[in-house]
């Protein structure tokens, strides 16, 4: 028999004030829950779940199985942790509100910009730029497609993709994240100015990446992708995508803390579009605050992808900015610290004006008695 919990915020509030101080901040950011469904399965099914507030939930954790009794306790201190910015070599990333993370990709069929910035460095400097400008927080530079079908790069022309826009990107002061599941790109990329570790596959292709990163002290992105091998979309069978989804991050998040990793420096991306069906996509994104209770840093990548064509009458990639727009706000609502995106300029935007409605939110008392 064997028992899993899980801790879900399933209400947000405007602020605390709003609540009676019954609120609980998420992750140290701008995000509030107010009600919490704690979750019992047994073998896979949910056998038992309990709604209760802040004050409610010392009872209910006090009644749970000696089994599950230790884990509930980690989830709700993780729901309410604050986490360390990110020193990413002179920049600094705060995680106590949203950052956007700017895409700069140099492949040649990558599925939204393929071969863009590839051949021409000077298109790609002017992107990076242009985007540093717009108020990107990091650069995400990756030089190998992982779109379904993508054939696998070579780590060679991997690292003769990635190394001049690493070099170029370090040269305007950026914070730079790489996009490799390669152990020697990473390393060459490391060398070359790049701070962050991005992984599609949690770090599971390459043996040699855990202890890598471990060694080099880096931030590393930890995200979901069901596959083995070449081929990251492949066995995307769920019994329940959220649940297992969490269940998978938390054994990758134990696994890198084991080889060394800083939990300070692992940061989680549930992997929207990476083996997935719509429906698990929407599923997982309606639960993004669950994934606070791993006590990470979360990283939102749904940019342009293929659930807003699904959902919008099959817009092609390059009419996908409302729906990209609309995920990032999302994400945002879910308290998440990192948007993965390819129109930097309008997702800043968006922030900020999410930003300004938190603000007025957090200092609103009119409706309090005096």
């Amino acid at each position: 028999m064997t028992d899993t919990v899980y801790i879900r915020p399933i209400t947000l509030a405007p602020g605390p004030q709003a609540v009676e101080g019954q609120a609980v901040r998420l992750a140290g950011g701008m995000v509030y829950a107010r009600e919490f469904a704690v979750i019992l399965r047994r073998n896979g099914e949910v056998v038992e779940r309990w709604l209760t507030d802040p004050q409610g939930m010392p009872a209910i954790l006090a009644a749970l199985p000696a089994s599950v009794a230790e884990e509930a306790q980690a989830q709700w201190r993780n729901l309410a942790l604050a986490h360390p910015p990110l020193q990413c070599g002179s920049r600094t990333v705060r995680l106590d509100q949203p950052q956007v993370m700017g895409i700069l990709n140099v492949t040649p069929d990558s599925f939204s910009d393929g071969g863009e910035f590839l051949d021409r460095p000077e298109a790609g400097r002017a992107h990076a730029a242009a985007m540093l400008e717009a108020g990107a927080a990091i650069i995400d530079i990756g030089g190998e497609s992982t779109r379904p079908g993508a054939p696998a790069t070579w780590e060679g022309d991997e690292k003769e993709r990635v190394l001049p826009a690493i070099e170029y990107c370090a040269a305007m002061g950026a914070a730079i994240s790489v996009d490799t599941r390669r152990a020697g790109v990473l390393e060459a990329a490391l060398a070359a100015g790049a701070h962050i570790a991005n992984d599609v596959s949690a770090m599971r292709h390459d043996p040699r990446s855990l202890p890598l990163a471990a060694s080099a002290g880096c931030p590393v992105v930890l995200m979901h992708a069901p596959g083995d091998g070449e081929d990251l979309h492949a066995n995307g069978v769920y019994g329940n995508v959220v649940f297992d989804v969490f269940d998978w991050l938390k054994v990758r998040r134990d696994a890198a803390v084991a080889a060394g990793i800083s939990r300070a420096n692992i940061i989680l991306d549930p992997g929207i579009g990476f083996g997935k069906s719509l429906a698990d996509n929407l599923a997982l994104l309606n639960a993004l605050p669950l994934f606070h209770a791993l006590g990470q840093p979360l990283l939102l990548g749904a940019s342009r992808k293929r659930m807003i064509g699904a959902l919008s009458h099959e817009a092609p990639v390059g009419e996908r900015l409302g729906g990209s727009i609309a995920l990032a706000v999302a994400g945002m609502n879910a308290g998440v610290q990192l948007l993965r995106v390819h129109d930097v300029a309008p997702t800043v935007q968006a922030r900020n004006v999410w930003r300004g409605l938190r603000d007025a939110a957090l200092t609103e008392f009119g409706d309090l008695p005096g």
